[in-house]
């Protein structure tokens, strides 16, 4: 299992998002806040708060090709000071 963090702010992205996952065989969730959908359900995803960034968990081991497709999602977590 691995955590990512991404954000998605348009339709397109969302759209864009779920074609990706639904290429590959393995489960995928998204996470905000409490709430957690299957991340290859359109409507699931819009059924979150999209204005925050979400977790995506991924139910695999051999993540390295999806990974580098999430690549325009994925957010960049700072430490604060």
């Amino acid at each position: 299992m691995k955590v990512i963090p991404i954000q998605l702010t348009q339709v397109s992205q969302v759209r864009d998002f779920v074609n990706l996952a639904v290429k590959y065989p393995f489960d995928i969730d998204l996470v905000s806040g409490r709430y957690t959908v299957d991340a290859k359900s359109l409507l699931g995803i819009y059924s979150l708060d999209l204005s925050n960034p979400l977790s995506i968990v991924i139910y695999s081991d051999d993540t390295a090709a999806f990974e580098a497709e999430l690549a325009p999602y994925i957010v960049q977590q700072t430490v604060p000071d």
